[in-house]
């Protein structure tokens, strides 16, 4: 280990493992049908993937693109269809195959109509299988196509928890991460959620976003906490290669002043939060403590059992994760989207990333310690025969050194809070050689 991974508080955002980044094309591109055979399928979770954005977002990395040509939207759908189809095709017998939780993801779902949304949950209830008003159901949204018409739709459905990105309630910094969006709208579009009673409100925010103060971060959290929200994400900023914020040379590289302001800035929002009645779930997670837990969160990318459905979207079995191909720069999504739509053969996994039971080990060490609730020893026995120290030793010896690891029960293994503050170095000190080798090949585009 090199000292640089571990002094920058601010490294990787680790939401799944192994990384996108280091999938490769796969030569035998396996059948979906033999990759499933062996999985348990009754508590499948299922991921519907939509990459288009009204705008993209300076700090945004995700798969997505700005808008659509006429048509393209339904092309899609029609693709998602097909795909659904062979999917459902290789998970074998309808008797076997039960979803638990279901989310629509992207990009943003509700940059579709409300008729195309309709399609979208009819594609996940008649093609897949999914009982949407039986399960919990996630719709990620922003505040411009958060309409009437829409949430409606959603909340007719089934939806149990709406995540809304707003990141800045003011406009100066909203401009300054390259969002453009007016307070207003954005009071409006949290008005129409409410007024749907969909249950679970979750508000997305994000610290360190030029020209933001101690105090301009508290007004955005004040603002936030006004509507009540079951959940609220709280983000880094992050300025990485390709993205809007990037390509205008934001990028600082290295900067100590500017990882102690996020962590003074984020310390400041989880006391905020704290004293207002939240409970925390991980760094970047809160819940509201009276709130009744629904909808999937950060933690459902935990289990394998994972349908990923759309060009963006992940699928986990036992032995390989798998996707499409992935790219940030605008032009390469295009392409990627473009020839998503006009395959007709959905039979077989293109790309991804074996797992061998050591790396199955580290990800379920690495996502269950960067909850805050810990991992449980005797879970980790019962799943692996072995202990996280037997295992992991050097590695957790290390957090332990630099106090980020919790030592008072010896029943659990868990971040202290100063190890929680750091888990975006934690994720990727966690990586494995392999993984990591694969990450550093991997050509951007």
């Amino acid at each position: 280990m090199t000292t640089d991974r571990l002094t920058s508080p601010y490294q990787h955002y680790v939401y799944a493992y192994p990384h996108k980044t280091a999938y490769r094309g796969l030569e035998d591109r396996p059948a979906l049908e033999d990759l499933w055979a062996a999985e348990p399928k009754d508590a499948l979770s299922l991921y519907l993937h939509i990459p288009f954005c009204e705008v993209r977002c300076g700090f945004c990395n995700l798969f997505t693109r700005i808008g659509a040509p006429d048509g393209l939207t339904g092309a899609y759908l029609d693709a998602l269809e097909r795909q659904a189809t062979a999917v459902r095709d290789a998970l074998g017998a309808s008797e076997e195959v039960r979803f638990a939780t279901a989310a629509f993801g992207g990009g943003t779902p509700t940059f579709l109509t409300a008729a195309e949304l309709e399609r979208l949950c009819d594609l996940a209830e008649h093609r897949m299988g999914a009982d949407l008003r039986a399960i919990p159901l996630s719709v990620e949204a922003s505040p411009a196509t958060a309409t009437a018409d829409r949430l409606a739709v959603l909340a007719d459905r089934g939806a149990t928890r709406l995540s809304l990105g707003i990141q800045s309630f003011v406009d100066t910094e909203a401009r300054a991460a390259v969002r453009p969006q007016r307070r207003a709208d954005v009071e409006a579009a949290l008005g129409r959620i409410r007024d749907t009673r969909i249950p679970v409100l979750n508000i997305d925010l994000i610290y360190g976003i030029d020209g933001q103060t101690e105090r301009s971060w508290r007004h955005s959290l004040d603002a936030a906490l006004a509507w009540r929200p079951e959940e609220l994400y709280l983000y880094p900023l992050y300025v990485r290669p390709l993205t809007g914020l990037g390509r205008r040379g934001q990028d600082p590289g290295p900067d100590p002043a500017w990882d102690e302001q996020r962590l003074r800035l984020y310390r400041a929002g989880r006391d905020h939060l704290l004293a207002h009645g939240y409970t925390q779930q991980s760094m970047r997670m809160f819940r509201r403590a009276d709130a009744r837990p629904q909808g999937a969160d950060d933690y459902a990318c935990q289990t394998d059992g994972m349908i990923g459905l759309g060009c963006g979207a992940r699928s986990y079995t036992a032995g390989l994760h798998y996707s499409f191909d992935y790219a940030v720069d605008m032009h390469q999504i295009r392409g990627i989207i473009d020839t998503y739509v006009s395959t007709t053969d959905f039979s077989h996994a293109e790309v991804g990333y074996a797992m061998d039971a050591h790396e199955a080990r580290r990800r379920h060490l690495l996502q269950s310690l960067l909850q805050a609730e810990g991992l449980p020893a005797d879970d980790y026995r019962a799943r692996f025969g072995g202990t996280p120290a037997e295992d992991f030793g050097p590695e957790l010896g290390r957090l332990a050194d630099r106090g980020w690891l919790n030592h008072t029960d010896p029943t659990t293994l868990r971040l202290t809070p100063e190890g929680l503050a750091h888990s975006d170095a934690i994720g990727p000190e966690l990586f494995s050689p392999a993984v990591r080798a694969a990450m550093a090949r991997y050509e951007r585009k």
